[in-house]
């Protein structure tokens, strides 16, 4: 299954086919606005290595250099001292266009040449895609959405994106943009949802406004003058020996949004499973209350498509960032 969309390069690095890369080792980096994480997976896709770092926020060659530094740890512990091709998970994607970075919530990195910049730091071709993509390919492989034909994977985290796995196959789309769920209006808004609070992208009322954890947080802050992560607020609401109706009310609204916005997915791709991922995933009430809470916006009689949490948890984009290099391919030019 190779990742379509995602950005790779051959530089000729090695000294013959497979010279350095015949074990099979595959390094993912899922770069995440405060952290990146990294992992080593052998030939069959077990983890023999997990490593967390902060992210230098804002600071673009401190986060080259951050991947740089932790690629160099993972492979470190390669038995043989052999490479590992790199897979990489980014807040947005490369652009078809330009080959530059765009849509990145860590707005850092738009503009720059990271493919290029990267190749450079780490001596081998890379393949980039998107965050959600890579969670998407993680759970269509091994995971909550694996035997399915088409996967709809959403982080639901410090943004809100989503990935499309159709046959295995990351869809990416002419422009890059193929699964952009967040960047696209809260369907059916309530007078009191409009125009919806301001977007990093210059537009109000996108989905990752409304869905995303500082969202949450931020909705619940405005109805209560309470200070609380999203994490917190779905915790409390799920509390039933707490009397925290303010935290309850905050979770109506989230299932409500977000029963809308994954409503229009399903009508508009239908897909076989919906898969969550992100912080907000791990809140079992949006199990509990989102299929029913779809059903009323679906076109359709009947809505079957099951909402599952994604099978590895955090771990699922890094993970997939390592599986865009599937067993026995091997970067050009080794």
């Amino acid at each position: 299954m190779a990742a379509t969309g995602s950005q790779s390069a051959g530089t000729g690095f090695g000294t013959g086919p497979g010279t350095d890369f015949a074990s099979g080792h595959r390094i993912g980096i899922d770069l995440g606005g405060t952290k990146t994480e990294g992992i080593l997976l052998d030939r069959q896709g077990n983890q023999l290595a997990r490593h967390r770092v902060p992210t230098p926020k804002g600071n673009y060659d401190g986060t080259v250099a951050t991947i740089r530094d932790l690629v160099a740890r993972l492979e470190g512990e390669i038995p043989g001292g052999r490479k590992a091709t790199v897979g990489l998970g980014i807040p947005g994607a490369i652009s078809p266009a330009t080959g530059l970075v765009k849509n990145a919530n860590s707005t850092w990195l738009i503009g720059r040449d990271f493919t290029r910049d990267l190749i450079q730091a780490l001596g081998r071709p890379v393949r980039i895609e998107n965050d959600a993509n890579c969670l998407a390919v993680s759970e269509a492989t091994d995971g909550a959405g694996a035997g399915c034909d088409v996967v709809f994977a959403a982080i639901l985290g410090t943004g809100c994106g989503a990935g499309i796995v159709v046959h295995g196959r990351v869809l990416g789309g002419r422009n890059a943009i193929a699964g952009e769920w967040g960047h696209n209006p809260l369907p059916w808004p309530t007078d009191a949802e409009r125009p919806g609070p301001a977007c990093y992208c210059g537009r109000h009322g996108c989905l990752e406004t409304f869905v995303s954890g500082p969202a949450v947080a931020a909705d619940h802050l405005a109805a209560t003058g309470e200070r609380l992560d999203a994490a917190t607020i779905l915790a409390r609401a799920a509390d039933q020996t707490a009397a925290d109706n303010g935290c309850r009310a905050t979770a109506d609204r989230l299932v409500g949004r977000l029963a809308r916005g994954l409503a229009a997915v399903a009508n508009l791709l239908d897909p076989d499973v919906i898969v969550l991922g992100g912080g907000l995933s791990n809140a079992e009430l949006l199990y509990e209350r989102l299929p029913a809470a779809m059903q009323p916006w679906a076109f359709s009689d009947r809505l079957d498509t099951p909402v599952r949490r994604a099978r590895h948890g955090d771990s699922s984009g890094v993970r997939g960032a390592a599986w865009l290099w599937r067993p026995g391919e091997l970067p050009d030019g080794t």
